[in-house]
């Protein structure tokens, strides 16, 4: 039986980031990835494929809103199966490389199923049925999660889709239906409807993505309902007809919405079953996500749990950097910090992205706060690239002018919010809106936003 200092359990981004920073400080390390290739659900039905996918959309978008080529394109068939295609490439070149980290850095790829036989041993089940067992002094559990499938929808069929099978639809559906307004069902619909799909966005709650900006929440549903996609809120299903002509989705208020396909995109459950956790005295609750305290360790404090199967924020940049401080933390060192201020990036056309505090976060503290903000359609490089819808907005305080909050709505709003996010993670007076005021900028650009937003809210105090 082979021992190692650590088996880090999945080889997405927590999972990558834990084996590296582990490997690179001496450690003898195994990674266990049950799929055919590495790189986790980021990789091969997540972000890369999907953020791919919105790509493709948003040039033929460009190129039929050009007059330059708009009449070139216009007679071109850009069916869904197609743009898909353009992803493949990324997804082999993103796999390819990462396969060749643990390569370069002497980490072991073991291809299977792990289940816990005891909190240091682990029996791994490969494709072909054979297993193997492993020791390990510590454990990194990064096993990602899934779409959550209720019992009674029957995903079986064709017509009922979730976020990684309608990655591998065959067809350009007239209509989609798509069934939860987070961040994955928003962002679908925003893609679906730039490709000409009419599309019904149901929303379970009373507004699009409430942990926003409620003044991006507007724009997002104002530009949503503006591209043509019909939203209804504070819905919940009663039950799912399909027939040989579409699928029915029968909702609580009496409401019915038939189109060619149901895209489930109501929240997602952690990769935990069947590994023999709860076998080992390790909590997971009802969704499948792992317990963990501040440190990422479960209650055997040799196991670490990190990224999407321990939840929020689910987000592949986060889960990276978990990976990352988990290693740290099984390397006893000292120096490295808990993770803070996390950028969200919402891929919906515009794009969104926002960091700190919102307006309505402010006022419930009783913080004094004060707003600069600045509209693209004022910006030299926005108008030349004809992106001119979206907003950046700071948030600083009254007294101390320090940044509190920055949020952007737009054309390359997941780039554009590290430069705030630069200069709020500074110490002192550094991290003040002067920082804007004070700094030149190229000209012209997206960035000068933040000059724009800064002295917009400089000049409304007295």
């Amino acid at each position: 039986m082979k021992k190692y200092d650590c088996i880090v359990i999945g080889s997405g981004p927590g999972g990558e980031g834990a084996a590296m920073q582990l490997s690179k400080n001496g450690k003898d390390i195994a990674v266990v990835e049950k799929y055919f290739d590495i790189g986790g659900g980021c990789t091969h039905w997540g972000t890369i494929p999907s953020k791919s996918l919105r790509h493709g959309v948003r040039t033929v978008l460009e190129l039929r809103n050009n007059p330059l080529f708009a009449n070139q394109i216009r007679n071109i068939d850009i069916s869904y199966s197609r743009l898909l295609k353009s992803a493949e490439s990324v997804i082999n070149q993103q796999s390819s490389m990462r396969r060749s980290f643990y390569e370069r850095n002497r980490v072991d790829v073991i291809g299977g199923y792990a289940r816990f036989l005891d909190k240091n041993t682990i029996e791994v089940e490969n494709s072909n049925g054979a297993r193997e067992k492993y020791q390990s002094k510590t454990f990194v559990l990064a096993t990602g999660s899934r779409p959550y499938h209720p019992n009674e929808v029957d995903f079986t069929n064709k017509r009922i889709l979730d976020s990684d099978s309608i990655l591998n639809m065959d067809y350009t559906p007239r209509s989609v239906t798509i069934y939860g307004a987070g961040v994955i069902g928003c962002e679908y619909a925003s893609i679906l409807k730039n490709l000409g799909i009419k599309i019904n966005l149901i929303n379970t709650r009373e507004k699009l993505l409430s942990f926003l900006d409620d003044e991006i929440i507007d724009a997002l549903s104002y530009h949503l309902r503006n591209q043509g996609v019909v939203i209804r809120h504070n819905e919940l299903y009663e039950k799912i007809e399909v027939d040989d002509n579409g699928v029915v989705l029968w909702l609580q208020s009496g409401k019915k919405l038939k189109s060619d396909a149901l895209l489930w995109a109501n929240g997602r459950t952690g990769n935990s079953q069947n590994m023999g956790l709860e076998d080992i005295g390790i909590e997971v609750d009802h969704r499948g996500y792992v317990k963990v305290n501040n440190h990422y360790q479960t209650k055997e404090p040799n196991i670490y749990a990190v990224g999407d199967i321990v939840g929020f924020p689910s987000l592949a940049s986060a889960s990276y950097d978990q990976g990352r401080y988990a290693a740290s933390k099984i390397l006893k060192m000292a120096d490295k910090r808990l993770l803070e201020n996390i950028p969200t990036g919402i891929y919906t056309s515009p794009e969104i992205s926002s960091l700190g505090k919102t307006e309505r976060e402010l006022t419930a503290e009783k913080v004094p706060y004060e707003v600069g903000q600045s509209l693209f359609r004022s910006l030299a490089r926005a108008q030349i690239t004809n992106h001119t819808v979206g907003m950046l907005k700071i948030l600083f305080h009254r007294e101390t002018l320090k940044i509190l909050g920055i949020h952007c709505f737009g054309y390359q709003a997941s780039e554009i919010i590290h430069i705030g996010q630069a200069v709020m993670s500074q110490k002192g007076k550094a991290n003040t809106v002067k920082y804007f005021v004070d700094t030149t900028f190229n000209y012209p650009t997206m960035a000068e936003a933040y000059r724009v937003a800064a002295l917009n809210g400089l000049n409304r105090l007295f």
